[in-house]
């Protein structure tokens, strides 16, 4: 190939070389001064489009950070809300919890002061009572006897039979001085206003069959009936005897 700028020789340092001439320098400096241009251009879009891409990652982690801080703020919320809903169910059951027993201790201080009231207007209306009955009278505190060869006739009948019943002689005074009073201890003793007969004054006198046939005469049947009845209403002769020094009557 022919160039359009043929070369010159020349002697560099004691040798013959072709040496360019101005138009090949021309041709070699332009296209040096666009190389440089077209790598320095190369470079630059090169550096632009890493840093386009490179910006675009950047803006893309920014896009993903920002939707999963968003997302864990929305799930945060979401357990705060369930928390403070599972507080305030807690505190209304606590709540209502509280009011149960409020309201459980109040009806029972309300039921331990009825208790208490009723209790004291029994001991009320109990003192009063007492205070207008006579004192009872005191039971028989005498001598005890021995035995019951102490006694005689009906008397010894009695005692006797009343060891058989279950009662000691200590009641055996008591006794004495009830039945005594209520008919001598005379088995056809009658008590014409009342119709009251026998030993212990049966009211009325048939009642003393329960025991025995042969009640209008016999000393052991009236004293038996008389003892039983005694023992279901008094417990014993002495109680039998307090109660009719009180009320005059047994």
């Amino acid at each position: 190939m022919v160039s359009l700028f043929p070369s010159r020789l020349t002697v560099r340092n004691g040798v013959w070389v072709h040496a360019p001439d101005e138009g090949n320098d021309f041709v070699t400096r332009l296209w040096s001064r666009f190389g440089v241009r077209a790598l320095a251009v190369g470079i630059l879009a090169a550096g632009v489009g890493g840093g386009y891409y490179l910006g675009n990652d950047r803006s893309q982690e920014q896009g993903i950070d920002t939707r999963f801080a968003a997302e864990a703020q929305q799930a945060e919320n979401v357990v705060l809300k369930e928390h403070h809903l599972d507080h305030e169910s807690m505190m209304a059951q606590r709540r209502d919890a509280e009011a149960i027993a409020a309201q459980r201790a109040q009806a029972a201080a309300k039921a331990a002061a009825e208790r208490a009231k009723r209790a004291e207007e029994a001991s009320r209306k109990k003192r009063e009572k007492a205070a207008e009955e006579p004192p009872p009278a005191k039971p028989y505190t005498g001598p005890i006897p021995a035995s019951c060869n102490e006694f005689s006739g009906n008397r010894k009948i009695g005692c006797a039979l009343l060891l058989d019943e279950g009662f000691k002689i200590d009641q055996m005074p008591c006794l004495d001085k009830l039945w005594t009073k209520e008919s001598g201890w005379n088995e056809k003793a009658r008590n014409d206003s009342s119709g009251a007969y026998g030993i212990p004054q049966a009211l009325p006198g048939s009642k003393m069959a329960t025991v025995g046939d042969d009640w209008q005469t016999s000393a052991a049947t009236q004293i038996k009936w008389g003892l039983g009845y005694i023992e279901g209403r008094y417990d014993d002769p002495c109680g039998a005897w307090a109660h009719s020094q009180a009320e005059g009557w047994y």
